[in-house]
């Protein structure tokens, strides 16, 4: 899907998507899951390699940036909500190419990321200022990433509350999806900080600035896109260790439950082997005590009894029970 938005003083206009259309400098390429035809199209009018409009339709695709004589390439990874997922969380890459004229980003899917960027905000941003409109996504990106990390962290606080109460392996394998969508968060915000910092270097050289303009209020900006990601990163990293020493504390319970288990076993079966002893000695073809009395059985049954509840005491004496 190819949509076209130009920035007025007044409204986000969405613009024909034709090679035949003249398209005004300053115009916003959007493309989500973009077919063969509408990547020809975009190439035709801004320029841009097909290669690095294909970039970010790689699931596998890492951060990164590419400079051309024309061209700025930015690959970043963006959060994701995936239904098929337990925890829903997941990343995919957003490509970001910004050349003399147009701003193009290519995505696999719809996302949250450029969601906000529609008519109903378009007094916050500009097509145009392709290097601010940058800035912003970065940051959005940034946000939305600090959003779901305390979404998880309100989960792994709610999934421990059920644990304590009982141990299941469904809480269990719920901290280990966790873990794994917290383990993809690291990665791709590591790498999307290693693009900041790129992009702070990149735009100290003068050698770009035919490309894109770095203004006063977008250096501010910047600035505040590396302080979200150094939080992000932050918030992740202790997140990951509370996570993991949750693991290994549940683990460590989950092991002592069983030895408690094991242990009230083998006690009773040492109670239980005391009768059946007692009654094995009796049931044996030779002379035996009260053989021939009338009381016999119950002088059998009171002293099997009395064992027992003296095993029994000293069993429960040594917190075996």
């Amino acid at each position: 899907m190819l949509k076209i938005y130009s920035t007025t003083s007044d409204r986000l206009m969405e613009m024909e998507s034709h090679a035949d259309v003249a398209i005004e400098a300053g115009a916003w390429f959007n493309l989500i899951r973009p077919s063969a035809s509408e990547l020809r199209v975009v190439s035709e009018v801004t320029g841009a390699p097909l290669d690095a409009l294909r970039a970010a339709l790689d699931q596998e695709e890492s951060s990164r940036i590419e400079v051309d004589d024309d061209m700025v390439l930015i690959l970043t990874n963006i959060p994701k909500n995936d239904e098929s997922l337990t925890f829903g969380y997941d990343t995919i890459p957003l490509g970001i190419i910004i050349s003399e004229k147009y701003f193009v980003t290519v995505c696999l899917e719809e996302n949250e990321v450029l969601e906000d960027f529609d008519s109903a905000h378009h007094r916050f941003f500009d097509t145009a200022k392709r290097t601010r409109f940058l800035f912003q996504i970065l940051y959005r990106t940034a946000v939305l990433y600090l959003k779901d990390l305390r979404l998880m962290n309100r989960k792994t606080d709610e999934i421990e509350q059920a644990l304590r109460k009982s141990m299941k392996n469904k809480e269990l394998f719920l901290l280990l999806d966790l873990q794994k969508a917290l383990t993809y968060f690291t990665v791709s915000l590591r790498s999307n900080r290693s693009v900041i910092e790129r992009l702070m270097r990149l735009f100290g050289n003068k050698n770009v600035h035919h490309i894109v303009k770095l203004r006063e209020e977008d250096e501010e900006l910047l600035e505040d896109v590396r302080i979200e990601y150094d939080q992000a990163i932050e918030m992740v990293q202790v997140h990951s260790d509370v996570l993991s020493s949750t693991m290994d504390a549940f683990a460590s319970v989950i092991s002592n439950n069983l030895n408690i288990v094991m242990k009230f076993l083998a006690s009773v079966t040492i109670v239980m082997a005391i009768p059946t002893m007692i009654a094995s000695f009796f049931g044996m073809n030779v002379p035996v005590p009260w053989q021939g009395d009338a009381s016999g059985f119950a002088c059998t049954m009171a002293v099997a009894a009395a064992l027992t509840a003296v095993v029994t005491y000293l069993l429960w004496k040594k917190r075996m029970f």
